[in-house]
């Protein structure tokens, strides 16, 4: 059934290509005011090179950072890294922090950890995700960018981007580096950071849940407005090979009538089945028939997280909302499995449906 969230502890996956900034942003981010509860994962302490003063060593993969912080290492899996350390704050080995960052390698597919962070039991039992940061160097982006289908996914997933570096690039080619971030990802809000120097307001609580209003706010997360009004791309940027970002498509829709239950778990099953793997993100705030309140739902690739029902509707309009970041994935292949959503239970999905979606190229 859906549930509130808010009382589970946010995790933020900070992410961006190599040499991105994303260290030196962590390492002002944990001196900043309010940010001492934090526990940072890292796949290597030598990887990550945080700026601190070691103030005790619990044991080999926990340790307390000067600000008061914890950093600790990926034990065996995510999984096991993040029910280890809830169970240690729970014994009081380690102080009760309030939220965690996980920062990715430069190469990392987000994609995995927000898995773990929406499928693991023993995650989801204690931990919700807040949402996934990436950073952006205006030095090198472009080119990072054209070069690796990594540096492109971390940036269509993203929740918040931040472009790191604009000191010491080109104002022209900083400008350039954020349309293009933009185009890639118009859902996210877009900020700067110069040394790393950041409001920690403008990443954290880029979830679901308004830490600081207590409630769930829909609107705020969803940014739907942002894609309407952004610009739709999909395969006509350029003919570079390199550019991989040819195929990402940033589009949403509103639906008039309301949803069925039925009709959303047949399709969330067709879209796994047939697309799963060029879903990158899919949110949508849902009118479902029967129900009074409105409905939040979020799919990563193959990956829909339980629906969450908000306490009320965020403003006056009622209308269902989906928004969605794809790869090779057109509006108009989206377009045409949303009569789905309609469906009455104890109905199958039209044939005429499935047989469209299996003979999509992907």
């Amino acid at each position: 059934m859906p549930g509130h969230r808010g009382q589970l502890i946010p995790v933020t996956v900070l992410s961006g290509f190599l040499g991105s900034g994303k260290t030196t942003l962590l390492n002002r981010l944990l001196k900043s005011p309010g940010m001492e509860n934090t526990a940072v994962i890292v796949n290597e302490f030598g990887e990550i090179g945080l700026d601190h003063l070691l103030v005790a060593e619990g044991d080999e993969t926990v340790i307390l950072l000067d600000a008061g912080c914890l950093c600790c290492t990926i034990a065996n899996t995510l999984s096991e890294t993040l029910e280890d350390l809830y169970f240690r704050r729970v014994r009081r080995e380690v102080p009760a922090f309030e939220r965690v960052i996980v920062e990715t390698t430069g190469l990392a597919d987000p994609a995995p950890i927000v898995h773990t962070l929406m499928t693991k039991s023993a995650v989801t039992a204690h931990y919700r995700l807040d949402g996934i940061v990436t950073c952006a160097d205006a030095l090198h982006g472009a080119g990072q960018l054209d070069d690796h289908a990594e540096a492109v996914k971390q940036v269509a997933m993203a929740d918040r981007l931040i472009v790191t570096k604009t000191d010491l690039a080109k104002a022209s080619g900083a400008e350039d580096l954020r349309q293009r971030l933009r185009a890639l990802n118009p859902a996210a809000p877009m900020t700067t950071a110069v040394m790393g120097e950041i409001d920690p307001t403008a990443i954290l609580n880029a979830g679901l849940f308004d830490a600081d209003q207590k409630k769930l706010d829909g609107l705020r997360w969803l940014n739907d407005e942002a894609v309407a009004h952004g610009e739709h791309v999909h395969g006509k940027i350029g003919h570079d090979v390199n550019r991989h970002d040819d195929s990402i498509a940033a589009f949403c829709f509103i639906l008039d009538e309301p949803v069925t239950w039925a009709g959303y778990a047949g399709w969330t099953e067709l879209l796994r089945e047939f697309r799963g793997v060029n879903l990158l993100r899919v949110k949508g705030l849902l009118h479902v028939r029967g129900e009074k309140r409105p409905v939040v739902v979020h799919g990563v690739q193959h990956i829909f997280s339980p629906p969450i029902r908000l306490d009320d509707w965020p403003d006056g309009d009622r209308r269902s909302r989906l928004v969605f970041i794809t790869r090779d994935l057109s509006r108009a292949d989206i377009e045409a499995t949303l009569p789905a959503l309609h469906a009455e239970e104890g109905t199958m999905q039209p044939a005429e449906l499935r047989a469209a979606l299996r003979g999509r190229a992907i």
